[in-house]
């Protein structure tokens, strides 16, 4: 069975769906990561009993310090994947030339790289937004694209299209890695 590491700052919404529909039925997720050791996401991790490491960004003077703890911490379980869901870091070539990983983003890639994409993407001209799965380089949100879904902006208020976003964006990130593995 293929395994992946899930990386996450956040509530982890995205580590709660994949645990729920691939945990130990098409892979196993073998570790998760957290930047913040206040992030929502290790009380999911610790129910679905997955380890979870706290590497906390705060206590490193560069980015390159942190990655480099990230890579070892990451290396123990050598996984087959590495899953940024949700992981609010811009990596350095120090993990991104080491790490095979894939990013959840969501807009439709190039269009709106970085912080407040859903915002962003709803304001921007086109009549679709959407959200995008790509590998990780050390450009932001500027690794190949894997899979892209959009979604129509008509007739949908600001928040109903970042609730389909955040729906969506589950579905996409799930296939994405089935792409990836297989």
């Amino acid at each position: 069975m293929d395994s992946i590491v899930v990386l996450f700052s956040g509530e982890g919404s995205n580590l709660e769906y994949l645990a729920r529909v691939m945990h130990k039925k098409e892979l196993e997720i073998v570790a998760t990561i957290t930047n913040k050791p206040e992030a929502g996401g290790i009380s999911i991790s610790n129910r679905y009993g997955i380890p979870c490491h706290i590497i906390d960004s705060k206590g490193f003077e560069t980015r390159e310090a942190f990655d480099a703890k990230l890579v070892e911490q990451i290396s123990i379980y050598n996984p087959d994947l590495v899953v940024l869901a949700g992981f609010m870091r811009i990596l350095t070539p120090i993990f991104t030339s080491s790490i095979k990983a894939i990013n959840l983003h969501p807009s439709l890639l190039p269009r709106h790289k970085g912080l407040h994409a859903i915002e962003k993407s709803y304001d921007d001209e086109y009549p679709e937004g959407g959200v995008t799965v790509h590998y990780v380089s050390s450009e932001l949100d500027g690794g190949d694209i894997i899979l892209q879904r959009e979604i129509p902006k008509a007739k949908l208020s600001k928040e109903e299209y970042k609730q389909r976003v955040l729906s969506v964006e589950k579905e996409v990130l799930a296939d994405a890695i089935n792409m990836v593995l297989s």
